[in-house]
């Protein structure tokens, strides 16, 4: 069984117009939306082996909100390819990652995010997937399992949804 987990930065501030768009960071608002996806990651028990994280300001103060939730300290690479890339790159990136690797956690950005779950995701009448239709909002997490051992299997439309939160949803 293979996981990947897809995560969206928490809400990024947007009231500077000096700033780039890869420099932007976290608004004061997640304050509380990163704390309740933290404790729901903890509650679940949801762990990867590797967190690629994309290296924009928001990605990666996402990233440090939510550090303490991982006991067994997974490995982080921080991915340049990440910042708004689209949903094939995504992919690409979390399915190159070593046959030891089970479950895959990549942090990063919309809208490539919100199609690659609606991708690998298998069609469903279930809430999770009509949720997932929806939208994708800042700190939103899907996690997707895969019955299969070889990431080169880990392919769209094959993908169970196990968890769709939103901020919103756990609040």
């Amino acid at each position: 069984m293979l996981t990947i987990s897809l995560l969206r930065h928490a809400k990024s501030y947007w009231s500077d117009p000096e700033l780039g768009d890869f420099d932007r960071p976290l608004a004061p608002r997640r304050i509380k939306a990163a704390p309740l996806i933290d404790a729901y990651l903890h509650e679940c028990d949801i762990c990867p082996d590797l967190i690629l994280c994309s290296t924009a300001r928001r990605a990666t103060e996402t990233l440090n909100l939510l550090k303490q939730t991982f006991d067994s300290k997974p490995e982080i690479v921080f991915e340049d390819r990440l910042y708004m890339a689209g949903a094939r790159q995504m992919l690409d990136l979390a399915t190159s990652v070593s046959e030891k690797c089970t479950h895959v956690l990549l942090i990063g950005h919309n809208p490539g995010l919100h199609v690659l779950a609606l991708a690998l995701a298998e069609i469903a009448q279930s809430q999770p997937y009509l949720n997932l239709i929806k939208k994708y909002p800042t700190a939103t997490l899907t996690v997707l399992e895969f019955d299969c051992s070889d990431w080169s299997q880990a392919t769209p439309g094959r993908g169970q949804i196990r968890h769709f939160v939103t901020p919103k949803s756990l609040a």
